[in-house]
């Protein structure tokens, strides 16, 4: 294609929508009509430069213009609590669910890691000594040992804010750092399975397993579950870069983009809710029965809340994305 002789046939019909868009409300029917058609226009127009012929300032003028066109065309709307209220009971749980395949293998395959290292510590002396001289495990291990205190160490409120903010960047760097091939993600991962590991490795070895396994499961299943969630949505996102399937590279990784988005503010909320159970219910004074009935109670209401409201929402086109109409309109490309 002959770019100047392009720019030549339709810089007309250009300005005359820059015109049109200048004006605002002030236009008759039939100028929002010829808006409306400049608007299609220059939205081809644009596909037709980037896959042909592909310059960076006209580009840049056209992207703007359309831009412009479709806000004028589409208007724009505000926030409300009912969009609040849409996301948290049907666009969160649907995206979660459709992103199942992706985080229950790695809930799976992260919890067998981290029982393999638990194993691989607690039965390997040689490996306990590089991890810490031995009066220091036994300061670590032992009845109101620092695996004990760690959980009272601060007050409730300031401890359970300080957990959340740490866990709520975790997830936030596995969602954001998964376009980065997957690499990332694993690596958060593994870190975060092989601190699991130590704890259980060496309480197994000083014989106080359940003592550790009281103090983290209260929190640690809605917690450890949300992180999955967040790795396993990170994975899918840097398997988009890889192969995007039948969309373009660009558009697959904006819809997938959208949606760890959503996820991202949803998941803090959960992480909220395992930071006020590590925060108030895991020092608490409860039978240990009672902490982990807790800890049960929470993973369960979250599961069903993904797998009852996410199917049922998946089931009527939700995806966890977007609508149709707050998305940026998707021109054709040429072939």
């Amino acid at each position: 294609m002959d770019l100047d002789v392009f720019v030549t046939a339709h810089r007309t019909e250009w300005d005359r929508l820059d015109h049109l868009l200048r004006r605002g409300r002030r236009l008759t029917g039939a100028e929002a009509d010829e808006l409306v058609v400049l608007y299609q226009r220059t939205a081809t127009h644009l596909s037709l430069i980037q896959s042909t012929a592909p310059d960076p300032l006209l580009t840049a003028r056209l992207t703007q213009l359309v831009a412009r066109a479709r806000a004028t065309v589409t208007g724009t709307r505000k926030a409300s609590w009912r969009d609040a209220a849409h996301f948290l009971t049907t666009g969160f749980p649907a995206a979660v669910y459709r992103s199942r395949h992706w985080w229950v293998p790695t809930a799976v395959l992260s919890t067998l890691v981290a029982a393999l290292l638990g194993w691989w510590i607690g039965t390997h002396p040689e490996v306990q000594a590089a991890i810490a001289a031995p009066e220091d495990l036994r300061a670590m291990t032992r009845p109101g040992g620092e695996y004990e205190t760690y959980y009272s160490s601060h007050p409730a409120a300031s401890f359970a804010a300080q957990v959340w903010t740490n866990n709520a960047q975790a997830a936030a760097m596995c969602l954001v750092l998964g376009a980065f091939l997957c690499l990332p993600v694993i690596g958060i991962l593994f870190l975060n399975m092989l601190n699991l590991g130590i704890g259980i490795g060496l309480m197994s070895s000083a014989g106080r397993l359940d003592v550790f396994l009281g103090l983290v499961l209260p929190h640690g299943l809605l917690e450890l579950t949300a992180v999955f969630v967040a790795a396993g949505t990170g994975l899918r996102l840097g398997w988009t870069v890889i192969d995007p399937g039948p969309l373009s590279r660009r558009t697959a990784l904006a819809q997938q983009g959208r949606a760890a988005l959503g996820m991202a503010i949803g998941l803090a909320l959960v992480l909220f809710v395992s930071g006020v159970i590590e925060g108030f219910v895991t020092p608490s004074g409860l039978p240990t029965w009672a902490r982990i009935t807790i800890g049960i109670a929470a993973e369960l209401a979250f599961l069903a809340y993904v797998y009852i409201l996410g199917r049922r929402a998946v089931r009527a086109g939700d995806t966890g994305d977007l609508t149709a109409v707050e998305r940026s309109a998707e021109v054709p490309s040429a072939a």
